[in-house]
């Protein structure tokens, strides 16, 4: 079949489709490693669980330790991945079994998702989202705001195409009504799409700590407690609102304090390793708080800062000259007043001392999780993992991408945590062990 760039296939020709290479994952990794690949001229499938592609990168707000623009770094790439001839994109699109068959080649079975929208009749109008009568939390704003029932995730999108939440819909066909191009099609059902590759990249990222198993930090109890993503997305440009707030009363906060390490060094919670980009990010919030919000007290609340990368100590030097407020303590509880501010107890590790402080609103800075699901797809080799459930790199020094099956390759944060600099690195490095892989064949 040939390459599109969207998110239909032939569905006749699927069956015996052959591509050079099956990229599990279209965050920054797997469009990297993708668009790499293509442009060496190999056939690329990209394949999706979510309905656009993008990945965490395209809902951030800026990236350390520049401060540039992370959607004007990311949409681009976006597009470029989604407009290459050599690349195939999937959306809603799972890997759901890779048997690798005795001639070295896969054999892929692929769980394609309906949207209920026809994809290529879409204009992106949103006239259905005016008149659905059902409204839900917004998962890609985690939560902070509602979505009808049928969306589209988000402004910048690709592909900008509605899909329906069947789960939530209640069938009122009210959208169909609406739609001036008539693509509302209730008739969709789930699709298996059987292809054969010769190489498979996994680059299916990493999972945010979800602090709700530690109850003492309030968190889905305290409607002030919210997470450094809920954070993220306030202040992003495609934000869901135009200040930054507080969820409880939608007050500007004055005093705002950052929780370190929130599901990261904890074994306690099964993650005995430091997450790498927490102190970081943290940092970056600070400092785009401090500007605006230039009367807040921002207080992050640290075990140790880790400033390890090009030019981050000079980054967490300069929110300490702007007035950031770093306290060395660990949090032993959080406890919520009448008016919704929060009072933070905790070990101030220089002197020893319990100390309390009140703050309006706290940010919980999540850890990175391992992301261990891909495993179950392979079904006659093992795809071995590490000791944190991280995909296992078996010649770390010599060929980092390589895993223990032969042909599979893994791209960022699929085998650790790392910023994002790290993740492009690791995805040029799976692009070209791959391609002298796919080499060997011609």
């Amino acid at each position: 079949m040939e390459a599109t760039n969207n998110d239909s296939m032939n569905r006749s020709n699927a069956g015996t489709t052959d591509y050079d290479v099956l990229v599990i994952g279209a965050g920054i990794a797997g469009e990297e490693s993708a668009l790499k690949l293509a442009d060496m001229g190999f056939k690329v499938l990209l394949i999706e669980k979510e309905p656009s592609i993008g990945g965490k990168m395209i809902l951030l707000s800026k990236v350390f330790p520049t401060l540039d623009c992370a959607a004007c770094i990311t949409t681009p790439k976006v597009s470029e991945t989604a407009r290459h001839p050599n690349i195939t994109i999937l959306t809603l699109a799972e890997a759901e079994s890779i048997v690798k068959e005795e001639n070295n080649l896969f054999s892929v079975t692929l769980k394609k998702h309906p949207r209920y929208v026809v994809e290529n009749d879409c204009t992106g109008c949103q006239e259905c989202e005016t008149v659905c009568p059902m409204v839900v939390k917004d998962q890609f704003q985690f939560n902070l705001v509602a979505r009808k029932a049928i969306y589209i995730p988000f402004n910048i999108a690709n592909p900008r195409v509605a899909l329906i939440d069947i789960e939530n819909c209640t069938l009122c066909g009210a959208c169909e009504q609406k739609c001036p191009s008539n693509c509302i099609d209730f008739t969709q059902k789930e699709e298996l799409v059987n292809i054969k590759v010769k190489s498979v990249i996994v680059a299916t990222g990493f999972k945010l700590f979800d602090p709700i198993s530690i109850e003492r930090y309030g968190y889905g109890k305290y409607k002030n407690v919210i997470t450094s993503m809920q954070m993220e997305r306030e202040l992003a440009p495609t934000r869901p609102f135009n200040n930054v707030m507080r969820p409880s009363d939608g007050k500007v906060p004055d005093k705002i304090a950052y929780i370190f390490c929130t599901g990261s060094r904890d074994h306690t919670v099964g993650n005995p390793i430091c997450s790498q980009v927490c102190c970081m990010y943290s940092t970056k919030q600070a400092q785009l708080l401090m500007g605006a919000l230039p009367m807040a007290d921002i207080s992050l609340y640290y075990i140790n800062i880790r400033a390890f990368g090009k030019g981050f100590n000079e980054f967490y030097m300069q929110a300490k000259d702007m007035g950031a407020n770093y306290v060395k303590g660990k949090i032993g509880s959080i406890s919520e007043k009448e008016n919704g501010n929060l009072i933070l107890r905790y070990e101030d590790i220089n002197t020893g001392k319990v100390t309390e402080k009140e703050h309006d609103l706290v940010v919980l800075s999540v850890g990175l999780l391992a992301n261990p699901e891909i495993t179950k797809v392979f079904k006659n080799e093992k795809l071995e993992l590490d000791a944190l459930k991280y995909i296992k790199q078996p010649d770390l020094l010599q060929s980092p991408a390589t895993t223990s099956i032969k042909g599979v390759f893994v791209a960022g944060t699929a085998t650790a945590p790392m910023d994002i600099p790290d993740t492009i690195m690791s995805a040029g490095a799976a692009a070209s062990e791959t391609s002298g892989y796919l080499n060997q064949w011609s």
